[in-house]
């Protein structure tokens, strides 16, 4: 099985060009069913595999207090690779196909209102070489709604100030164009403008963000300092860069952007995945109905 891992994980990064960290989080569920199958058979035969074996791992998984959501990304996982395995002829059938993923709890993601989100990216201290970067980080997480990675992975030449746009390397190596308001442009601007006085490695000299020895922030790093200032703001909420994410594309609802222009600044492949900020905004009105009219 391992070899059969290893070549599948090789496909998914050489043919359908996915991430470093999507292919672990595959490598990562692969490995939790390998181990799951050694406990029946030694070694794991995945000839043998059949749909109750399926159902028995998502039970294990579920004892070892999964929740419904990892646990259908590992489902998923499990049937993308047994996919692979029949299309290359090592397998007759996918067995995980007739097995349902289970029922997700509806959750609607954390988001700050206006005045937080004002004070949030006003947290850092003015300044200060560290404040100025940072300003910034927090400026173009909610100004532009990017991804955490796409942000550390974000170069010099990705950023147009004039324009008012940068360029993101989004998921499964797509880019789009994003704009960025103007004060994310007014931060980066000044953060850019100091940038110098971090000394930059040889290997990260083209990268925005660095830290104090001139190397690239990594996208721990990155998160590490947001949560930080945002606990900082929310009374200790443990929130991190994901929820400026949630916050700018809700403002944007909330003020009337269309849905299709969020699609795209967010870069989501489906239109049903940006439609969960809208149940944001209808829950606001309903909350403003309870609280305001009289038979509520």
């Amino acid at each position: 099985m391992q070899c059969a891992v290893a070549e599948f994980l090789a496909h998914l990064s050489r043919e359908r060009r996915l991430s470093s960290h999507t292919c672990r989080a595959y490598q990562t569920d692969l490995k939790q069913f390998q181990a799951f199958l050694q406990k029946r058979w030694d070694p794991p035969d995945l000839k043998r595999v059949s749909r109750d074996d399926v159902r028995a791992f998502l039970g294990d998984l579920n004892q070892l207090g999964f929740s419904r959501r990892s646990i259908a990304r590992k489902l998923a996982s499990l049937r993308t690779f047994l996919s692979y395995l029949c299309l290359t002829g090592r397998l007759e059938r996918n067995p995980a196909h007739q097995v349902g993923a289970p029922r997700q709890e509806k959750s609607l993601p954390a988001h700050l209102d206006l005045a937080e989100a004002a004070r949030a990216v006003e947290a850092p201290p003015p300044g200060t070489l560290l404040g100025v970067r940072d300003r910034a980080i927090l400026e173009l997480l909610y100004g532009s709604g990017i991804r955490l990675r796409e942000l550390a992975g974000l170069t010099l030449d990705a950023i147009d100030l004039d324009s008012g746009l940068i360029r993101v390397q989004g998921k499964g190596g797509k880019e789009r164009l994003v704009p960025m308001g103007r004060k994310a442009r007014e931060a980066l601007l000044n953060y850019l403008q100091r940038r110098a006085e971090f000394p930059p490695s040889e290997a990260d000299r083209g990268r925005v963000f660095l830290s104090r020895s001139g190397r690239a922030l990594t996208p721990s790093g990155i998160q590490h300092r947001v949560v930080r200032y945002l606990a900082g703001v929310t009374g200790g909420r443990r929130l991190g860069p994901h929820t400026l994410r949630h916050t700018f594309a809700t403002h944007l609802l909330d003020a009337g952007a269309d849905l299709n222009a969020v699609k795209e600044m967010l870069g989501h492949a489906s239109l049903s995945t940006t439609q969960i900020y809208t149940h944001i905004s209808v829950e606001r009105l309903k909350n403003a109905y309870r609280r305001a009219h009289p038979r509520a």
